[in-house]
């Protein structure tokens, strides 16, 4: 780039571009100051000097370039592009901020040179030179401004070689205000807006950002329509057979079906019947679907519209909602509101008092408060957690790096996603199988009445010798045993068993998105969860104090800190309880508050807990104080020098406050002690403390406690203490007080000691009594060892994936219960109240753990990836498969890491290696699921939505999920609650069991109905059950009957054995027995009803009835008493089945829990009614005797119908006795060939025979 260094005009007025009352030279002066600064040796004076300077160089920056953007760049390009700020939200160093810089610097220039060339060229054609001139020397002036910036981008790139540099350095100030003065440049320079003013609110200005950067919004998905639902529903195998049925129905009956001189009448009806069935399913299905869409929509929009922030515009401060922030914007952000930021930023200066805070672990999965200086890139999606501040917006929408991750969820044109993590599985298991069962039964059903046709004409026209007309007849004939094959009610019953689940699931606090989701989550094998928020309330706890010599460990997570120490056999004495309860009360800030709930007071009289906001580890030590039985401002406003309400505020002046600093890692507060004198409390760093401590608590009563010497022995046993709680994955607060007496100088310094940054420390803050040494951890939720103990037991491996660090993720783990002592190779010391003690508690940490138990994500990746020739790496599912088995943990992972392993676990095929598997089982004790694994992962943030949408089942939470989870989940934890995904494993079991049950009963219905159709077709070649009839007992009823299944409550049985393997039929050999046993009586009544039915009851056999011209020549055919007889009874043998269908195991009591199922009864007196209403008035719309059915063959199919009860305990009892059979069998046979295994073989030889 090109400086010019003219000092411009000679009256320094507008040739120079500096405003009225300013010198010319002032720009120039700073400049040369700037430079002589640079110069120099960095002592501390001269620093804070050349700060100075830059910050009126900032100040120069803004006014010469705002006036430069309000008259030569007010329609120029921006010298900046979409991809290089989103390269600078990526990197987030200070090196690319610099970079922007240098190619906005680039750009401009180039622009420049080109408006200059265009302006002489006008102004020679014009024949004038005068103002041609003046241009000329007016660019050196307004871009002056640039030397600052040239110089600076050089400084930056020469420090990024040096850092980091020491806390408190000049160095590190040197840096960070170069930092400060690039990020105004950057803002005003690059993105021609302004940190005090903001940008122009004028639409034209706010458009052409939104069209060069994007708009802070990626585009919402399309809804599929109602007519593409309703095609996507007609897909299925059922339905397509269905159509084809009705079609073929409607075309014969109405044609060739309709004799010469006949009308057709009501011939159409079946037909018609068979396709309303089908519209019915696929209005149903789609209508569902289609409504959840638009709930879904709807959920997103009320939640888009409450999603506001403050930004400066024209000088003002107004809020607009997050798709309305532009690039330029300058937003205002504080910790009070916990704001959310919507954008990529680049925090501005100065700063406000308390360094500005971020909580990230939205995004990285840390919990750990990030600290940001001027300068710093705000990563969108994280959350001001403390202090306030200013950040310019550099990149919104899918250029940020929230709206990447939600770019790849969303499927977005712009992102071109993983080639080789693919989405895998399209259907979910359950759909799989009911797709292979339906293809099976409609070939099965396609055999059947291809040989019902065939047989009907070899014996009607072969045989009977009838007419070739009868051959309409036979086709009608196979179609209906083709349609009492094909489960008509199979895909509405599924749909209506998911939704009902799906909707009771709700009330058990889980949102389905995808009702697929419901039964997936019941064959899952495995879940990857999330530490932060999922199994932790991200919320940082006291859980560990060592006072008094005497160390207190809570680890059980339904216990508090506070509990543990009043309850414990080894409790310190009252004294030091009262003397932390102050001084932790006393020595914290006002910002940092308990929410209290004083109308409704526990027993110990304080008002009971209901919320925090402040500092975090301040909140933790108060919670403390709370769980220990106390009020914290109660001891705040009776303490003189503390108070600052009530009678004793008068004194607050008296007390003395020491603000915490980075430089001195802690913070005291002296207030005014009885008797005179003051009593300082401090806290801080546990290493800083205890350096300075001289002493520490022992017993003793307050006011006069009992103090022992702090010796080496005692400090270094005390630090030791605090390197165990560290290694443990907690941050250590150490504890300390001193009684000073009147007249101290506050403020004196010490000259033997030094604060962390090398400065003096003050003299009140050395020489203390060591009181306690805290353990603060963000805590596990109480809930979740018995949830991940029960899905242990039901087979469900659980795997913490978390961006923490190593000791703190194995902390969590082991309290969970995802870690066992089994998993550790070497047991550290023993820690916590059993220290030192026989059997006491060992130390369970990352470095005891046997190999590939936890590994790191850099390690992780290592492992699992190899590089190619071309410098790609591939992902590596055979060295994966080595792992993923002893893997429990796997800590400071990022997004891909997680996507990375629900992919290899998804794709891993190890079970089908037998050898290893049994490798695994004999060396670890590791057994590995006998089929394809099923992933489910859970998380909250950002950072977890790639991996939700890959796994099989992803699970959001409700309240702390960020909304792009909530998009990628397939359920919503409302309660954020990980024992909910229990519950929901327990109702997706219930889901498969339910569709079990259903195809128990309707397959038993499809087994009795063809074999009575094909036995019609040989006999007459004429069913006795209309095709009609057999849609009716197929679709309504038996649709009902699986609402009515699928509405039984989940039992604690379901989740005390292993998952369903892909691979396994969804008809055990249990349905098998049930569903042949009743068929076979089902059968059994039907052809006695078929055959003697007219003999024994005495009417007309239905085959002569229901044919023309069977009695005399002209007679016209008509429903049969018999044929209707023989389907009521049918019917009703159906409806006491599905009874039995309740059980799939061969229960006795097959009424059990029934009258707690209020709507399993309703269904099965509204089918009843029903069977009723189509008997006696269905006529010939049911194919039934126009006057219905006599009372007494009603009576004999009530008992024919409930014979289905005592005939399932009759194959209860056959069955069992078949598999003792078959156990005894087998045993017989183990211990025949052990006999052979075992015969004693002896090498002597047989006695002489006296031969020689």
């Amino acid at each position: 780039m090109t400086i010019n260094n003219s000092t411009g005009g000679q009256n320094g007025s507008s040739s120079n571009g500096d405003p009225p009352g300013r010198p010319a030279m002032a720009k120039e002066d700073s400049n040369r100051s700037v430079g002589s600064a640079r110069s120099t040796t960095s002592t501390g004076a001269k620093v804070r000097a050349e700060y100075n300077l830059l910050s009126a160089a900032r100040a120069d920056i803004v006014q010469d370039v705002t006036e430069r953007n309000a008259d030569d760049l007010a329609h120029a390009p921006f010298p900046v592009s979409r991809e290089d700020l989103s390269e600078l939200a990526n990197d987030r160093t200070r090196l690319a901020l610099a970079g922007v810089l240098e190619k906005a610097l680039g750009n401009i220039d180039e622009q420049a040179a080109t408006s200059a060339a265009a302006a002489a060229a006008v102004g020679s054609k014009a024949g004038g030179d005068g103002d041609a001139d003046a241009d000329a020397e007016a660019p050196s002036e307004v871009f002056r401004a640039e030397t600052h910036i040239a110089n600076l981008v050089a400084r930056i790139k020469e420090n990024a070689g040096r850092e980091p540099f020491p806390d408190h350095s000049p160095e590190r100030q040197h840096a960070d205000a170069d930092a400060e003065v690039a990020a105004a440049a950057l803002t005003s320079l690059v993105l021609r807006s302004s940190p005090e003013t903001g940008l122009d609110p004028a639409p034209a200005n706010l458009q052409s950002r939104i069209e060069t950067f994007g708009a802070n919004a990626i585009a919402d998905k399309k809804l599929d329509s109602f007519l593409k639902l309703c095609w996507e529903a007609v897909q299925d195998f059922v339905l397509i057979m269905l159509i084809v049925l009705g079609i073929i129905t409607i075309v014969v009956e109405t044609t060739v079906g309709v004799e010469d001189g006949e009308t057709c009448g009501t011939c159409w009806i079946e037909g018609a019947a068979i396709l309303l069935a089908v519209v019915i399913v696929v209005l149903i299905t789609a209508g569902i679907d289609y409504n959840k869409q638009f709930a879904f929509v709807r959920l997103t929009k009320s939640l888009e519209m409450t999603n506001t922030k403050s930004v400066i515009r024209a000088g003002q401060q107004i809020n607009v909602v997050d798709a309305d922030i532009v690039v330029g914007d300058v937003l205002s952000v504080n910790a009070h509101n916990l704001a959310s930021i919507p954008a990529d930023c680049v925090l501005l200066g100065p700063e406000a008092g308390t360094p500005l805070k971020m909580d990230e672990s939205a995004l990285t999965g840390e919990s750990k408060m990030m600290t940001k200086r001027p300068g710093d890139v705000i990563l969108s999606g994280t959350t001001a957690s403390q202090g306030t501040g200013k950040m310019v917006v550099i990149a919104v929408g899918i250029s940020s790096v929230a709206g990447k991750i939600r770019a790849r969820v969303y499927e977005s044109e712009d992102h071109d996603g993983d080639a080789d993590l693919g989405d895998g599985d399209d259907e979910s298991p359950l759909f799989s199988k009911l797709t292979l069962i339906a293809k099976q039964i409609g070939i099965a059903g396609t055999v059947a009445a291809s040989v019902a046709f065939i047989v009907s004409c070899i014996i009607g026209l072969g045989i009977n010798r009838e007419s070739a007309t009868a051959i309409i007849d036979y086709i009608i004939l196979s179609i209906t045993v083709l349609a009492v094959a094909v489960p008509e009610g199979l895909p509405l019953a599924v749909t209506l068993a998911l939704a009902f689940s799906s909707k009771k699931m709700m009330k058990d606090q889980n949102l389905v998105k995808h009702l697929d989701a419901c039964e997936t989550m019941g064959c899952a094998t495995t879940i990857c969860s999330d530490k932060t928020g999922t199994l932790t309330a991200n919320k940082m706890t006291a859980r560990a104090i060592y006072t008094a010599n005497n160390n207190f460990l809570c680890t059980h997570p339904a216990v508090t800190l506070g509990e543990m120490v009043l309850q414990s056999s080894t409790r310190p004495p009252d004294a030091v309880i009262a003397l932390l309860i102050n001084l932790i009360s006393i020595n914290t800030m006002n910002e940092t508050v308990l929410y209290l709930d004083d109308e409704n007071k526990g027993k110990d009289g304080i008002g009971k807990f209901t919320g925090s906001s402040g500092n975090p580890t301040e909140v933790a030590l108060l919670t403390l104080v709370h769980q220990l039985g106390k009020d914290y401002r109660a001891i705040r406003n009776g303490t003189k020098g503390r108070a600052d309400v009530g009678d004793l505020a008068e004194f607050l002046h008296e007390g003395k406050q020491i603000s915490f600093s980075s430089a001195r890692k802690m913070m005291s507060w002296a207030v005014l002690k009885e008797g005179g004198g003051f009593r300082l409390y401090s806290k801080g760093a546990s290493e800083v403390v205890i350096a300075r401590c001289s002493a520490q608590l022992v017993d003793g009563p307050v006011g006069d406690e009992r103090t022992e010497d702090m010796t080496d022995n005692v400090r270094s046993s005390v630090l030791h203490t605090a390197e165990l709680y560290a290694r443990r994955g907690m941050r250590t607060l150490a504890l300390a007080y001193r009684d000073i007496p009147a007249g101290f100088d506050f403020d004196e310094k010490s000259q033997s000691v030094v604060n962390a940054d090398g400065t003096p420390a003050l003299v009140c803050e050395t020489d203390m009594v060591f009181a306690a040494l805290v353990g603060i951890e963000d805590p596990l939720r109480p809930e979740v060892p018995d949830a991940i103990l029960r899905c242990y037991e039901a087979g469900i491996d659980v795997r913490l994936v978390t961006g923490d660090s190593p000791n703190t993720a194995v902390s969590i783990a082991y309290q969970a219960g995802i870690l066992k002592r089994h998993h550790f190779a070497h047991l550290g010391e023993a820690s916590g109240e059993d220290a030192g003690k026989e059997g006491g508690e060992p130390e369970m940490v990352a470095e005891n753990l046997k190999p590939n138990v936890l590994l790191e994500g850099k390690e992780f990746r290592r492992l699992v990836y190899r590089e190619e020739e071309d410098g790609k790496k591939e992902f590596d599912q055979a060295h994966f498969d080595k792992i993923w088995p002893h893997l429990r943990v796997l800590a400071r992972s990022s997004p891909d890491d997680k996507l990375t392993l629900a992919h290899g676990l998804n794709q891993s095929t190890l079970f089908t290696d037998k050898e290893a598997c049994k490798a695994l089982k004999a060396e670890n004790n590791i057994v590995i699921f006998p089929d394809r694994q099923v992933i489910a992962m859970t998380g909250d943030g950002t950072n977890d939505a790639p991996a939700l949408k890959r796994a099989d089942i992803g699970f959001a939470m409700g309240i702390a999920g960020t909304q792009i989870a909530k998009d990628a989940a397939d359920i919503i934890l409302l309660d954020d609650n990980f024992a909910s995904i229990v519950t929901a494993a327990k109702w997706g079991r219930n889901v498969y069991a339910s569709i079990q049950k259903f195809l128990q009963f309707q397959l038993t219905v499809n087994i009795s109905a063809v074999v009575t159709a094909l036995v019609g077709a040989f006999a007459y070649q004429q069913s006795p059950l209309a095709a009609i009839q057999l849609l009716w007992v197929n679709l309504l009823m038996d649709s009902l009957a699986s609402l009515a299944l699928a509405s039984e409550p989940p039992t604690p049985e379901l989740l005390k054995k292993p998952p369903v393997n892909r691979s396994d039929h969804m008809i055990t050999k249990r349905m098998w027995a049930n569903m042949l046993g009743q068929a076979a009586y089902q059968i059994a009544v039907v052809m006695f009803l078929f055959f003697a039915g007219p003999s024994v009851f005495g009417f007309l056999p239905g085959y002569m009835v229901e044919k023309n011209d069977s009695f005399e020549p002209g007679y016209k055919k008509q429903n049969s008493i018999h044929y209707t007889f023989i389907f009521n009874a049918f019917v009703w043998m159906q409806l006491f089945n599905e009874i039995n269908s309740r059980n799939l195991k061969g229960e006795v009591n097959v009424f059990r829990g029934i009258l707690k199922n209020p709507i399993f009864c309703g269904i099965l007196l509204v089918t009843s009614v029903l069977q009723v209403i189509m008997v006696e008035f269905g006529r010939e719309a049911m194919h039934v005797a126009a006057d219905g059915l006599p009372a007494e063959y009603w009576g004999y199919s009530l008992v024919f119908g409930a014979g289905s009860l005592p005939i399932q305990q009759i194959i209860n009892v056959l069955y069992r006795g078949g598999m003792r059979t078959r156990r005894w069998r087998e045993e017989k046979r183990v211990k025949k060939n052990a006999k052979l295994t075992t015969r004693h073989i002896t090498t002597e030889l047989p006695p002489s025979s006296g031969r020689s």
